[in-house]
């Protein structure tokens, strides 16, 4: 059976991973209890809105992102999305433009 509260705990600890902080740096700067937090990253528990909002609000990224990223897995588990990155990069990587004059690099 597929749980919501599985996908958005995997979302947050990968969240914190990525940003190198500790569960208990983490609770400690969303004033939740590591406990608790805990037990939401393995999915035990339902956070709330506002547990969420205060979680990512100490992880400093924006919870549409984290929701975005919870929806997108679940896309994938359900089999409505393929496996790969939804976000359209905003800048051109330099080594595919690096044979081009300046002029064209500009506009």
């Amino acid at each position: 059976m597929l749980l919501v509260r599985q996908e958005i705990g995997d979302v947050l600890r990968d969240f914190r991973l990525q940003k190198g902080r500790t569960l208990r740096q983490v609770a400690g700067d969303a004033s939740v209890a590591l406990g608790y937090l805990s037990e939401v990253e393995r999915g035990q528990k339902e956070a709330s809105s506002e547990i969420l909002a205060a979680v990512a609000d100490a992880l400093d990224t924006p919870l549409s992102v984290i929701l975005g990223e919870v929806s997108e897995r679940l896309a994938i588990v359900e089999g409505l999305a393929l496996p790969m990155p939804s976000r359209v990069p905003d800048t051109v990587p330099v080594d595919l433009v690096s044979g081009y004059g300046s002029e064209l690099v500009s506009r």
